[in-house]
């Protein structure tokens, strides 16, 4: 995705802005499904996502473009208010294809200190998609992780666009029609800590275990609302492989079926490269398995995603991307941001799963993202364009103009060891892609990449950040150490 502004506009103020203690009347959070119970089972995991329509701000422009709302403000957003507890959020719209040529921009209420944040700008493109084929949902801002948060304001200003003639104002680009305040709230961890758990007894050989964050505070859970709201329903991509019946099985590190009434695993130990090699179907080289924290290790309810997987062919390119929420979050807080994430992905853009195959906290915990076995060819959603034959690991934070960290880059090298390993990649080599169409080649052109790509090679986008983007070359030489080359 294009490089976030993590950029604060203004001094932080405290809570002297009064703020009404209801939404105010035309702004309630849509709230579509039932009631869920005040104590949720163990098949109902919290969280929920809440949204807020945008109203305008100022005098509206008449606007003449196809994909544009009618009459669309010059200026969109919501005024300071309280709102039911949330920890993301992002900004969303009607049409996918439509762009958001606009500065975006919230600041928020820290829930239980009442301290309001300064201005922060929200990343106006996500271009973490799905390929262009079949495409739908709605179109999103990237997401933002601000913490737990009961308290929110909200600016949309369209950019100054079009031709300028002598003495005359810039042509305003007006906004997609729909804009809307997409608020997530990831829910309690509950009893399961994935994120930090002690070292594998393992052989001198394997990988070690990623470092954690001890110095780092607890983050303060977020509260679960009483209601779930309304969703746009994921769908599949005509173009995209078959799926696999419509059933969400407990799946292994193969992507093979558990036996029925099985307990979830919430990790997958690291391997040695012999332990590794004898269940890698005798390719020659291949990384040893690093620890893995599953989906229910990091807490995913599986009801909210499509039933079934989608696999693609092999995995000829990883692609590296950074999420663009911010680095203000703790490893222990890791598992939270990926449940938000994942919520945003499903039910603010109406897709099937988390987009990312693989994400990557700062301390270098790697995580299990789209569902379907993680040494399977699963289908993402991350590089439109390039979803097929690849997989996306994700570094939780936003590298433009600060280096990931060490632990997180090392990870990344030992997860394209593994996977790039298990179907014949080299991570230094190169290999061709057939474009599905997007913004920097067109549909059907074969296209030179990197075995390890950063987002950028295959979008016009700045993600993975100036900075990761850069450490990608020391991360190709490790994986290929690491396979043994």
């Amino acid at each position: 995705m294009r490089a976030f502004l993590a950029t604060t506009i203004g001094v932080a103020c405290t809570a002297a802005l009064a703020l009404p203690f209801a939404v105010p009347t035309g702004a309630a959070a849509h709230s579509g499904r039932s009631a869920r119970p005040a104590h949720p089972t163990a098949s109902q995991l919290p969280g929920s996502t809440r949204n807020l329509p945008l109203v305008p701000l100022s005098a509206p422009t008449v606007t003449h473009g196809t994909d544009r709302a009618p009459g669309a403000p010059a200026e969109q957003g919501l005024s300071a208010r309280q709102v039911a507890p949330f920890s993301l959020l992002g900004v969303t719209w009607d049409n996918p294809a439509a762009d958001l040529d606009a500065a975006v921009q919230v600041r928020t209420r820290a829930a239980g200190t009442g301290t309001w944040s300064g201005w922060r700008d929200v990343q106006a493109h996500n271009d973490d998609a799905p390929d262009q084929d079949g495409r739908t949902g709605r179109g999103a801002t990237a997401p933002l992780w601000v913490g737990a948060s009961d308290g929110v304001q909200v600016r949309v200003r369209p950019a100054a666009g079009g031709d300028r003639g002598a003495g005359s104002a810039a042509k305003v680009v007006p906004l997609p029609g729909g804009l809307r305040l997409e608020m997530v709230d990831p829910g309690d961890d509950g009893p399961v800590t994935p994120a930090t758990p002690a070292v594998p007894a393992t052989p001198a050989t394997a990988p070690s275990a990623p470092v954690t964050d001890p110095s780092a505070p607890a983050t303060t859970p977020a509260t679960t609302p009483a209601t779930t709201p309304a969703t746009t329903p994921a769908t599949t991509p005509a173009t995209t492989p078959a799926t696999t019946p419509a059933t969400t099985p407990v799946l292994d590190d193969r992507g093979v079926e558990s036996a029925p009434g099985a307990a979830p695993v919430t990790e997958l130990p690291a391997l040695t490269k012999e332990e590794t090699a004898a269940t890698a179907a005798g390719a020659p080289y291949v990384g040893a398995r690093p620890r893995i924290v599953t989906r229910a290790g990091w807490g995913a309810d599986e009801k909210l995603r499509e039933a079934g997987f989608v696999y693609t062919n092999t995995v000829k390119v990883v692609f590296v991307h950074h999420t663009a929420t911010g680095n203000d979050y703790t490893c222990s807080g890791a598992p939270a941001l990926i449940r938000s994430i994942y919520r945003y992905h499903v039910e603010s853009s109406g897709w099937r799963d988390i987009g990312y195959n693989f994400l990557v906290d700062k301390c270098g915990n790697i995580y299990e993202g789209r569902a379907g076995g993680v040494a399977k060819p699963v289908m993402g959603a991350h590089t439109m364009g390039f979803n097929t034959d690849s997989a996306g690991v994700a570094v939780l934070g936003t590298f433009t103009s600060s280096s990931a960290p060490a632990a997180a880059v090392k990870a990344v090298s030992q997860l394209a060891a593994w996977k790039l390993g298990l179907h014949g990649g080299n991570p230094t080599g190169t290999t061709h892609l057939t474009s599905g169409g997007a913004n920097l080649y067109a549909k059907g052109t074969s296209v030179k990449l990197n075995v390890i790509s950063g987002h950028r090679d295959g979008f016009a986008t700045e993600c993975p950040g100036t900075k990761l983007y850069g450490q990608l070359g020391s991360a190709r030489k490790t994986a290929a150490d690491l396979q043994g080359r």
